[in-house]
């Protein structure tokens, strides 16, 4: 693990490197606007991914690094990432834009223009919750790029069925993983037939095998 800083417009960001040995691809994550990178579906994939020569690059926003608890704006949390972006960058390897919640708003708005290899979209917030009216479901089909959503089934931000079909997404493929049992945070209920141990390997699977096509394409 390495931990690097990154001076941006909206202060300093911080990428956690979790390198692969021999890497192909580089996924690089961002936090949702309630916790950072120690949220459980991101530290999942930093230990799963890089065995499969998947590095990733978990992204602190200025925010979360300056310790302040609201986030910003959403125009701000765009500014902090496209500056983080070249230092995610390195000579051959594509880079996949991705995060969690409003992490995953983040990756979708600026896919195209940062030349994103695809979007991994983790709890992608839909709506917020009980107001399906108010949908994002634009930042998420406009993202021009292969984009991969991975969505728990109790999800109040969006359930999997209320999500849009690949025919409304501009360009490039679209596939949605269920996490079955699962909330935002893809936490399950104790009771549930799901545990979290098999949740998070969900998670991870469907991650692993997306990336791996993804450099073969």
């Amino acid at each position: 693990m390495i931990v690097e800083s990154v001076d941006t417009p909206a202060g300093e960001a911080r990428i956690t490197w979790h390198p692969a040995a021999r890497p192909h691809l580089v996924i690089a994550l961002g936090h949702g606007a309630g916790g950072g990178i120690e949220a459980r579906d991101l530290q999942a994939l930093a230990a799963a991914l890089p065995p499969l020569g998947v590095g990733v690059a978990l992204v602190e926003q200025p925010w979360r690094v300056a310790g302040r608890k609201v986030a910003p704006a959403p125009k701000t949390l765009d500014t902090g990432w496209r500056a983080v972006w070249p230092a995610l960058r390195r000579p051959g390897l594509p880079v996949v834009a991705g995060g969690r919640s409003a992490g995953a708003r983040v990756a979708c708005r600026t896919a195209g223009e940062l030349g994103a290899r695809g979007v991994l979209a983790l709890s992608f917030p839909l709506h917020p919750p009980g107001k399906p009216e108010k949908s994002r479901r634009r930042e998420l089909t406009g993202t021009g790029v292969s984009t991969l959503v991975v969505q728990g089934a109790r999800d109040p931000f969006g359930r999997p069925a209320e999500f849009p079909g690949a025919a409304e997404f501009t360009a490039g493929d679209f596939e949605l993983v269920e996490v079955a049992d699962a909330d935002h945070g893809f936490a399950v209920p104790k009771r549930a037939a799901t545990g979290q141990e098999q949740a998070l390997r969900t998670i991870t699977d469907a991650v692993g095998r997306w990336a791996v096509r993804l450099r073969e394409c």
